[in-house]
């Protein structure tokens, strides 16, 4: 039975209670968890407070020093934390070893950030006298992760929060547990002080919203569903607060792509992760002239995915019942709202066909609304102004991608796709750590990873030095 980490120590919860995680391909109970409370928050954030005033103070290129050691151990542990991450939350065995390269891979980049740490300088407009910008810590930072990257996500809030100077209270989705818990073990092996992290494991009610009201969490970094995302906006207060809450992302294929390319990158982006990606490629926008073809090509590409434990398959399970329920219900939605050609069926246990439809509206539901599994809409367009259109239609916009040979319809969609991402010949997903990610509409604000990721979990502090040896007052005033 793990325990929660307070202060340092790992601890029992003090409301008596435990949770367990299970494998969703198996069943099979992985570990039991302690089930915070409000309690528990209030002891980890004064434990975060008790430690920040010392970490703030060690010099960021230190803090870097312990960042490139997690990084260390997290590569010595890659093959067993990869199979964790297959046994916890169902993704293949090949992306549970990606999820946790990422986490390298951010810990790495952002340790080079404690040797930057860059702030500017300008002239003033006064003689002598100096202008500059420094940034400095937030203070204690709530971050609030989700299941689908078990491993990556919380490295990816953790290691700017960490080098940036602030003190973290994690707490990891209740369906993977196990793994936040074994990545902050690997943060207490690599020598970061008592307090400087803390892992409080348990619900959202439980954990979630003491941690969004609590007037001792100074920034708030949250991965999840837009509801969350509004209820974090309604009841934070003055917090910082950084919200990435999903994205209905649409693949652009002109009459010129490559339908090969494609077809290659639309089935990575839908069914990748058995869909279970904010930036899954959930809607397909394709020219008239190649509709049909690409349709086939899709289907036949689809059909070869086996379905099965992630270990030796390339479509996993969906992460709980909850999740198989929301997949058949848009399932037997989509059926109303457009024409399926592939899919569309539980297996057993929560395993879900991958799942295609056609002739599907724009303003169809399964076309809007995120669903979170292996469910493709596809859309026909006869232009490139249309197909922009339709793919800035929803209330989302987070990843987008265009499938062209033709550079002035590539860059048009660069520039007026409503997106915080977009992908020109590629799929919607692949974030590369030194470059932000994020965005925009009712996917949130903010921006995670990159020098982004280093604002997000800092301020920004104008300093002056007036050396003149008289007051001089600014704007000419006499």
């Amino acid at each position: 039975m793990e325990k929660l980490f307070i202060g340092g120590k790992w601890v029992a919860s003090s409301s008596g209670k435990t949770f367990k995680s299970t494998n969703p391909a198996t069943g099979e109970t992985i570990d039991a968890f302690q089930a915070g409370n409000a309690k528990d928050v209030d002891a980890a954030v004064k434990a975060a407070r008790a430690a920040y005033s010392k970490w703030r103070l060690v010099p960021a290129p230190e803090r870097g020093g312990l960042l490139l050691e997690i990084a260390r151990i997290l590569r010595r542990e890659k093959p067993r934390l990869a199979r964790l991450v297959t046994d916890e939350m169902g993704k293949q065995l090949k992306e549970g070893l990606g999820d946790v390269q990422e986490a390298i891979d951010v810990f790495e980049y952002m340790a080079g950030e404690g040797r930057r740490f860059f702030g500017h300088t300008t002239p003033s407009e006064l003689p002598n006298k100096f202008a500059m910008t420094v940034r400095t810590p937030v203070g204690v930072c709530g971050l609030i992760t989700p299941w689908n990257f078990p491993i990556a996500i919380p490295a990816w809030k953790l290691a700017p929060a960490l080098v940036a100077g602030n003190t973290v209270v994690l707490k990891p989705a209740s369906d993977t547990p196990a793994c936040a818990t074994e990545l902050v073990k690997i943060l207490a092996e690599a020598g970061l002080p008592a307090g400087v992290v803390n892992l409080v494991t348990g619900s959202g009610e439980d954990v979630g919203v003491p941690m969004v009201k609590h007037p001792g969490i100074d920034c708030l970094s949250f991965t999840g569903s837009r509801e969350k995302g509004e209820f974090i906006t309604a009841n934070a207060g003055l917090k910082k607060v950084g919200l990435e809450l999903g994205g209905k992302n649409p693949i652009i294929v002109m009459d010129d792509a490559d339908l090969d390319l494609a077809v290659e990158g639309i089935v990575w982006g839908a069914f990748g992760t058995t869909g279970q990606r904010c930036t899954a490629a959930s809607r397909v926008i394709a020219h008239k002239a190649v509709e049909k073809a690409l349709v086939e090509k899709l289907v036949k590409a689809t059909k070869k995915l086996s379905v099965g434990y992630g270990v030796n398959h390339d479509v996993g399970p969906l992460v709980n019942k909850a999740a198989l329920d929301k997949v058949k219900n848009y399932v037997a939605l989509g059926k109303k709202e457009g024409k399926l050609v592939l899919g569309g069926k539980q297996l057993t246990g929560l395993f879900f066909e991958p799942t295609i439809f056609v002739n599907v509206k724009p303003s169809a539901r399964i076309a809007q609304e995120e669903i979170f599994g292996p469910v493709l809409s596809i859309i026909t367009v006869k232009s490139l102004a249309e197909a922009i259109e339709v793919a800035n239609s929803t209330t989302y916009g987070l990843s987008s991608s265009i499938y062209t040979r033709d550079i002035s319809a590539a860059f048009t969609a660069v520039r007026d796709l409503e997106a915080g991402l977009t992908y020109v010949n590629s799929s919607t997903i692949g974030a590369e750590v030194h470059l932000p990610f994020g965005g925009v509409k009712s996917t949130g604000h903010g921006r995670e990873a990159g020098i982004e990721g280093i604002n997000e979990f800092s301020e920004t502090k104008t300093v002056y030095f007036d050396y003149s040896g008289k007051l001089q007052k600014a704007q000419k005033i006499g």
